[in-house]
């Protein structure tokens, strides 16, 4: 498997660098089963005609992949096709008073689980991005929607960690351990391309 290390070894220039990081990036979207998004899109889309909320979650870098994707699969659809029925979509990352209360008061492994306590409604659906798979607190997010029901996905890297048999539906980009970059990179790919899609989809 290419790495990281190995492109930069293999290296004589940035430049030389930066194509050969941009082939791998090439070999991870492709690398991965393309029909998982069929499912995804059915899910959204059956939330989206039910009225029902995508929640999204991450920690650190996947932190703004999920703020970024909020926006994306939000207000950028709802302004570029007008639809009278847009996704209901919303990041539990973003409201830094809630996030910080949480962590102060009853731990940082339940930033997003008490959130969804207190805005999940039946049908709603959870949409978690990490690369390692193992984050305390999207398994308690994750394991606690399935406990009321709601739908899992999960944007995922290295191993898959204990997301990739816990959620109903996930997108894997196996890489080594420890590199973030080309992980985060192809979950923003997944995001522009469902993005892209509903925006034409949707279009009056």
């Amino acid at each position: 498997m290419n790495n990281i290390n190995s492109i930069y070894k293999s290296s004589n220039t940035i430049s030389e660098f930066a194509k050969k990081y941009a082939d791998y990036l090439s070999y991870l979207i492709g690398s991965f089963d393309f029909n998982i998004l069929e499912k995804i899109e059915y899910e959204l889309e059956s939330a989206r005609i039910k009225g029902n909320t995508v929640f999204i979650a991450g920690n650190g870098g996947s932190a703004t992949t999920a703020s970024t994707m909020a926006n994306d699969l939000g207000f950028d659809i709802l302004k570029k096709s007008n639809t009278d029925l847009p996704l209901r979509i919303l990041a539990l990352t973003d409201n830094n008073s809630v996030i910080t209360a949480i962590s102060n008061d009853v731990g940082y492994e339940n930033i997003f689980v008490n959130q969804l306590k207190i805005h999940f409604r039946d049908g709603d659906m959870l949409i978690v991005i990490s690369a390692s798979g193992n984050s305390p607190n999207l398994l308690k997010a994750v394991e606690w929607v399935k406990s009321k029901g709601g739908k899992t996905v999960a944007f995922l890297g290295f191993d898959g960690g204990q997301l990739l048999h816990l959620c109903d539906l996930s997108v894997h980009f196996k890489t080594i351990k420890g590199e973030y970059g080309p992980v985060e990179d192809a979950h923003l790919i997944l995001n522009h391309i469902f993005a892209h899609w509903f925006q034409i989809k949707f279009k009056k």
